[in-house]
């Protein structure tokens, strides 16, 4: 089968949820099907990430594209310019009609059998007369998110702005899932919604993978007793958000149960309000980007997934149950993974909950070592990344009422 692949971005450095489970992905469709990956290219991806594609695809097609940067002069002007539109500005900031003439060229010799997008933002470059399989992959219900946002926010004109984005989202996210021959969604929640919500007559779940032979414990680094970690891309709302909470209201309530802990917020980019965490407590330490994140996991006691805005499914989450440590998450952070509270990790919702339920990881070692053997055995002998692959494939063979289904054209 040959796969057109359509993406935002070039993948290295592989270093965030999207990116890797993409990575993963590709690396084992690759093993039986050819791939072509065409995706926008703005100049911001590591220099040998075009060199480094051939890791996961047989062909790279890059169109040159101008993104703004976070925070600055021109990003807060397509917002503002964004105010008027009946897009998300999430979407809106991807158009490009260089890459929807792209997608053209690559199908025009007909060896293509079916044409995937990943993520929703590339998906309004997707023309509507593409006459081949088309497959969307819903990494979230992106409305879910923006949802989420708006509820956390206190202040009005925040909670103004989030709303209105929340509802453009959720119609365009309808629009372009119902107009996609198939949705695959990372979880059976997330497809739930898409059918019941969207009308999506055609939608399945592929589970969330792990590379289980690069997580795995060394030996080599011992367990620190009273330290917990945090890992995950500090430049995306959602970990920013769930750390200045965990900072803010929990960990005030968890030092009066544990005086001596400690915490490492490990991720890319954290914004100086994340980084100022650190300079008001010496309990916090925040390390921006770091090589291997494993060896961080691996001595702390507990990780923490404090998340209150999110959607699809944590990769995070795996990788610390496949180091070994045990997890504490919020039911938002383990929306979607096949995991029970109290035998593969612990759930706690308000920030007393998350509090005690922390503490206990650290002051009950053999409870929770126990709890991460059995998280650990579960995504490994279910969740490997070449087992995932093999299910996305078969969601993806161009059967003949795909094949014959042109794009429903979406409403402008």
């Amino acid at each position: 089968m040959h796969i057109l692949w359509i993406k935002t971005e070039l993948l290295h450095p592989v270093d965030k949820g999207g990116r890797i489970r993409t990575y993963q992905m590709l690396r084992a469709l690759r093993e039986r099907h050819q791939v072509t990956y065409l995706t926008l290219d703005d100049g911001s991806a590591a220099p040998d990430a075009a060199e480094k594609a051939s890791e996961y695809a047989d062909t790279l097609v890059r169109v040159p594209f101008r993104s703004a940067p976070k925070r600055s002069a021109r990003f807060w002007g397509e917002l503002a310019m964004n105010l008027g539109s009946r897009l998300p500005y999430a979407v809106a900031k991807y158009k490009s009609p260089g890459l929807t003439r792209a997608i053209h060229r690559v199908l025009q010799d007909g060896s293509v059998d079916v044409v995937v997008c990943d993520f929703l933002a590339p998906s309004l470059n997707v023309p509507d007369d593409l006459g081949v399989a088309t497959v969307l992959f819903q990494h979230n219900v992106e409305a879910e998110i923006w949802r989420r946002h708006f509820e956390v926010r206190s202040n009005p004109l925040a909670r103004s702005y989030f709303r209105r984005q929340w509802r453009r989202m959720e119609r365009f996210e309808r629009e372009e899932c119902r107009r996609f021959d198939r949705v695959i969604a990372v979880s059976e929640p997330d497809a739930e919604l898409m059918r019941n919500v969207y009308g999506v007559p055609d939608v399945a779940a592929v589970p969330t993978g792990v590379d289980t032979e690069y997580f795995s414990p060394s030996g080599r680094v011992p367990r620190e007793p009273r330290h917990l970690v945090f890992t995950g891309s500090m430049d995306w709302l959602p970990n920013e958000d769930g750390i200045r909470w965990f900072v803010n209201d929990i960990l005030p309530r968890l030092k009066a149960l544990v005086p001596d802990v400690r915490v490492t917020i490990v991720g890319r980019h954290p914004p100086d309000a994340i980084r100022a965490l650190a300079g008001t407590d010496p309990a916090v330490r925040v390390t921006g980007t770091v090589p291997d994140v494993r060896p961080f996991i691996e001595s702390a006691a507990g990780f923490i997934v404090p998340l209150r805005i999110g959607g699809g499914t944590r990769l995070k989450i795996f990788e610390a149950m496949a180091m070994e440590c045990p997890v504490v998450s919020t039911p938002v952070g383990a929306e979607g993974l096949p995991v029970r509270d109290g035998e593969h990790l612990l759930l706690a919702e308000s920030a007393d909950d998350f509090a005690r339920a922390a503490a206990d990881l650290l002051l009950k070692p053999a409870e929770a070592g126990a709890m991460a053997q059995a998280a650990a055995a579960l995504v490994r002998t279910s969740h490997a990344w070449n087992r995932v692959a093999e299910e996305f494939a078969a969601l993806c063979q161009p059967v003949p009422d795909l094949m014959t289904s042109p794009l429903t054209a979406r409403s402008e």
